[in-house]
């Protein structure tokens, strides 16, 4: 395994010519100046230095390696010293999140009037979360992502509580059984949007309307809250969704309150651990906290 503490000391050798030199502007002893020289000849296979009467010169070795040790010793500082403060008004990045149906439409004006406002040289590209596999944020796909997290969220994977969720029952704008909605006669009798989504709530409110005694009639199955809405903006069906992640889609509808409990869920922010310390991305999930937050109007 090679030593990079040597580059330094070649490099600093390179620059003072001198052992004594050298050893002053390390910190060392003479003597282990000396060893560490040693120690270079042999890695190298060269003397690098030899005694021209009273004072050292380099070889043609020497000589070669000089500027490139030199770019390599400046690289290594510019990667291990601290990150820099960053220059929002200066940032150009694309991110990429990952989010459900309902997100954007909800969130996302507020976020890009934030970002715009401090970053106008970053893009923000939003792209469909189909799945809850966790591969896009492992493999660099994404940036971040929204989510419930479960048992098949991957278990590096960082997280951050957004905001807290609730199921809501929606119908059109006066639909004639709007006002029995909110009982389980009602609900059970009326002609419901069945929203299965691979590992996305496909049965959490199938089960507990039925353990509380009401079995939905299920009129038609979609795979989205948007196609479900819809549905229910012009017809008579009825969809049950979530009620914040949704609120952007929700005009033109009207809202009730479900005829029996169902827990609620936690949305949050997900990111892979390698980009803990990326102060860009501190600040994007700052950003994404501020108008997640509950009661932001910004």
């Amino acid at each position: 395994m090679p030593d990079f503490n040597l580059l330094v000391t070649l490099d600093v050798l390179l620059a003072e010519g001198s052992v004594a030199g050298a050893a002053r502007r390390l910190r060392l002893s003479p003597s282990a100046m000396s060893r560490a020289l040693a120690r270079l000849r042999e890695v190298t296979g060269d003397p690098l230095l030899v005694r021209a009467g009273r004072s050292l010169v380099p070889t043609p070795r020497a000589l070669e390696l000089r500027a490139q040790v030199g770019a390599v010793v400046d690289g290594a500082r510019a990667i291990l010293r601290p990150a820099e403060k960053l220059d929002l008004t200066r940032l150009e990045r694309r991110f990429v999140a990952r989010t459900s149906e309902g997100f954007v439409e909800t969130f996302g004006p507020r976020l890009i009037a934030l970002m715009r406002d401090e970053a106008p040289g970053v893009t923000l590209q939003f792209v469909a979360k189909p799945d809850k596999e966790s591969a896009p944020l492992r493999e660099g796909e994404v940036d971040i992502e929204t989510g419930v997290i479960d048992a098949t969220t991957a278990p590096e994977m960082r997280a951050l509580p957004l905001f807290e969720d609730r199921w809501v029952g929606v119908v059109r704008d006066g639909h004639p059984a709007l006002g029995a909605l909110d009982s389980l006669k009602g609900y059970g009798a009326a002609e419901h949007v069945q929203i299965l989504r691979r590992g996305l709530h496909s049965s959490e409110v199938e089960e507990a309307a039925l353990a509380a005694g009401a079995r939905r009639r299920i009129g038609v199955v979609v795979n989205g809250f948007a196609a479900a809405i819809s549905l229910c903006r012009d017809t008579d069906l009825v969809a049950t969704v979530p009620e914040r992640h949704t609120e952007g889609l929700r005009r033109g509808v009207s809202t009730f309150a479900l005829p029996f409990e169902i827990a609620g869920f936690t949305i949050s922010l997900l990111w892979h651990p390698r980009m803990d310390g990326d102060l860009a991305h501190r600040w994007l999930r700052s950003c994404l906290r501020s108008v997640c937050s509950p009661g932001k109007t910004r």
